[in-house]
């Protein structure tokens, strides 16, 4: 397994990549609003995809390599979604490969898609799409995801105070076909649940790790969604 390879092009010393040595895909993972690469959520899911052949590229948007805590605005995120992915693409054309990320990071990626699509992309997956402030009922923020004409993955806890699943699961019946949801019993917009769920972190950390994988693998058999 290669581990913190990076890439070239922005924040290139910042990007990790961790590709198991039988790797059958690329998972371009771009991190949420409030915390970076390092994130114990996005390390711990880089290694559960790595036990399941699904290599992972890390990558930072601008304002958390400069050591800023607000982010930068939408234009230069998704500039950064798309640096990313051309240089994923340039390097790593062996593989085929999926986008997306937590939070923020999936809303990114997909909204690059929107606007223009990213070459060689065969899938977005969202883990934790935000859909909402807490406290709002507006599903403004997945109106462009009607311009995207990719397969969809939603992996969404049923305590997300940025998602009610009430709506998410409106927001998948409208996309048809191009949605799948993966709903997550009980946890919070970190994928955090209660003690008295009776799971451990790692449980549901697997649990999601194998819905991506069994999703990435699924695409990798049945080819491109039908419009």
């Amino acid at each position: 397994m290669r581990e913190n390879e990076g890439c070239s092009g922005p924040a290139a010393a910042e990007a990790s990549l961790l590709r198991p040595s039988g790797a059958k895909a690329l998972f371009l993972f771009a991190h949420g609003a409030g915390a970076g690469v390092l994130h114990p959520f996005m390390e711990t899911t880089a290694r559960d995809l790595a036990d399941r052949d699904i290599a992972t590229l890390r990558y930072p948007f601008p304002y958390m390599v400069e050591g800023r805590r607000r982010p930068d605005r939408q234009p230069v995120l998704i500039d950064s979604v798309r640096a990313a992915h051309a240089a994923a693409r340039q390097q790593y054309a062996d593989l085929p490969l999926f986008a997306g990320g937590k939070s923020m990071g999936g809303r990114m990626t997909s909204l690059a898609v929107a606007e223009r699509p990213l070459p060689g992309v065969e899938g977005i997956i969202f883990l934790g799409f935000p859909l909402h402030r807490p406290g709002e009922e507006s599903e403004a923020r997945a109106k462009h995801l009607r311009s995207v004409e990719l397969p969809m993955l939603f992996v969404q806890g049923t305590r997300d105070r940025l998602a009610a699943i009430d709506r998410i699961e409106r927001v998948c019946a409208e996309l048809g076909n191009r949605a799948t949801l993966h709903v997550v019993e009980g946890a919070d917009h970190g994928f955090a649940v209660l003690k008295r769920s009776g799971r451990t972190a790692e449980e549901v950390h697997n649990g999601i790790a194998a819905a991506v994988a069994e999703w990435i693998d699924a695409r990798l058999t049945i080819g491109p969604v039908q419009k």
